[in-house]
């Protein structure tokens, strides 16, 4: 009996990962040896790197929201601070779109968490 052989599936699976991989550098994008192994890789990278946005995401706020308060006489500890004080519950996220798209408002923020704290 002959060896049996799925060429119909490993041709789709080779085309498939070659597909992925279309624009990358030298044999990483030619050859399914390389490819596969390319694909492997960059699979971590976007897993791992989806996980670490949100943490990138969170420092961004904190660095804008620290920029604001500075510029309003607070430090960033403070502010967060006089912010449970005063029982205002913002997200970051929140605050940060505050303080660049309007910075009177932020300002009132600002004031009522230094009211808080005295």
């Amino acid at each position: 009996m002959p060896k049996v052989t799925n060429v119909v599936a490993t041709k789709k699976r080779r085309n498939r990962v070659l597909a992925a991989t279309r624009g990358y550098f030298g044999n990483k994008s030619r050859l399914f040896r390389y490819s596969k192994d390319a694909m492997w890789r960059a699979g971590k990278f976007a897993y791992r790197d989806r996980k670490r946005k949100k943490t990138n995401m969170r420092q961004l706020w904190i660095v804008r929201i620290n920029a604001a308060c500075r510029a309003g006489g607070m430090a960033y500890s403070r502010f967060i601070a006089g912010l449970k004080e005063s029982g205002i519950a913002m997200d970051r996220r929140s605050l940060s779109e505050l303080a660049i798209h309007s910075p009177g408002a932020f300002e009132k923020v600002i004031a009522m968490a230094k009211a808080a704290l005295r």
